[in-house]
């Protein structure tokens, strides 16, 4: 690794853990007014974020990114009014109890849950400029210290929203500025550098392609680092025998809204009962989105998510099913378990498939789309945890960074 690379990765975290006192006992008022301030700073200093934005995307458009992650790296005015309205909603969301009562303990005592700081979390996530403003939000909103690192791509447009946006927000609610750093490197070893100081960023947040995610992750647990890891993605959609075709087209419609994203429809399987009446109507929906089926015979793994794929991130593989078994199975076997959804009008085939399939999200007649933190839970997220573990999974939110302190203090107190 890089000497200069891992010195200032670690400077950036002696930073934040410095400062991490300052946001940890901070009123519930000034965490909001930071967050309010956000919102307003991101309004006022739109032409400097635009600006360093639209270099960002000249420098990846000259270097042939493809379309898909181009549109992930763009800010859009559209989109910075957005980030601006999810700041103020996250504001003006409630603060976590951090005392619960648990139980009463003999000899005149009673348990109490307390909810404290990580201290300092660290994120690695790709060339999104968003989500740095989603994952220092979340991480004010719960009061841990943060050091972020993104992609090359966006790290001019991440630079400006820290100082513009972020910095003199916190500053002006009393909380030390140096509570968020974003590492200024552009090489890529600085995110295993990030996963190697356990005694000053405990838990990293990983957002990713899949390989390098998880390669993190193995890096990680080495060091004693803790991670929350989004690693791979791709919606399912399973159309039953009992599907509404009219359904069925906006579904897919619906679900390639957007190409560069997590939670597209990457797979659709069909009931072959079904599959002749149904395929003109999704080929239709196809074309409309400008996305092309691989169909059978598939050179390629059933679940490959196109998404990574910058040659061909404009593909959905469609396949034919017999039974809802079959498709619950490959849904299971074959993909990231990112999500999964089913189009029917029959009520205990839909019960069936949520039994069956064993992933984070699960819909019925609804696309795999919403499966993000902002349009379930009225919040931004930090990403989606797809561990089949107990703990945060599925979006991660501010409510989910925090770790338990038993107190036993007297009945009376």
């Amino acid at each position: 690794m890089n000497d200069e690379v891992a010195k200032a990765v670690e400077e950036c975290a002696r930073a934040a853990k410095a400062a991490a006192p300052s946001l940890a006992a901070a009123r519930d008022q000034a965490i909001d007014a930071a967050l309010n301030g956000m919102a307003e700073r991101l309004l006022s200093g739109r032409e400097a974020v635009l600006e360093a934005n639209a270099a960002d995307i000249a420098r990846a458009r000259a270097e042939g990114m493809s379309t898909g992650l181009l549109d992930r790296l763009t800010i859009t005015e559209q989109r910075l009014t957005g980030m601006a309205e999810q700041l103020r909603l996250l504001a003006a969301a409630p603060h976590p109890e951090r005392s619960i009562p648990v139980s009463e303990l003999d000899g005149g005592l009673r348990l109490v849950e307390r909810r404290r700081p990580v201290g300092v979390i660290g994120a690695n996530y790709e060339a999104r400029p968003n989500v740095t403003v989603d994952v220092a939000s979340q991480l004010v909103k719960s009061r841990n210290a943060g050091v972020l690192r993104t992609g090359s791509a966006a790290l001019e447009s991440a630079r400006k929203l820290l100082d513009v946006v972020v910095a003199p927000a916190l500053a002006e609610a009393g909380i030390e500025p140096d509570v968020v750093q974003l590492v200024p490197r552009v090489e890529r070893v600085a995110a295993a550098a990030l996963v190697c100081l356990p005694a000053l960023v405990p838990l990293v947040i990983l957002r990713g392609s899949g390989d390098s995610t998880r390669s993190l992750a193995t890096e990680a647990a080495t060091h004693g680092v803790r991670t929350l890891a989004h690693a791979d993605g791709g919606g399912v959609l399973y159309v039953d025998a009992a599907a509404d075709a009219g359904a069925v087209r906006s579904l897919v419609g619906a679900s390639l809204d957007r190409l560069g994203v997590c939670n597209r429809l990457n797979l659709l399987l069909i009931h072959t009962e079904v599959y002749d009446e149904i395929w003109p109507v999704v080929s239709e929906a196809l074309d409309e989105r400008e996305v092309r089926p691989s169909l059978p015979p598939h050179e390629h793994p059933i679940g490959y998510e196109w998404a990574l794929d910058s040659d061909r991130e404009a593909t959905v593989t469609v396949a034919r099913v017999a039974t809802l078994t079959e498709a619950v199975t490959i849904a299971n076997e074959n993909t990231s378990g990112l999500a999964a959804g089913i189009a029917t009008e029959d009520a205990v085939t839909a019960e069936a498939f949520f039994d069956g399939y064993q992933g984070t999200g699960v819909f019925w007649n609804a696309p795999t789309r919403l499966l993000d933190g902002f349009k379930l839970l009225g919040v931004p997220e930090t990403g989606i945890n797809l561990d089949k573990v107990p703990g945060p999974r599925g979006p991660v939110t501010y409510t989910d960074l925090y770790v338990r302190q038993y107190a036993v203090l007297p009945a009376d107190r």
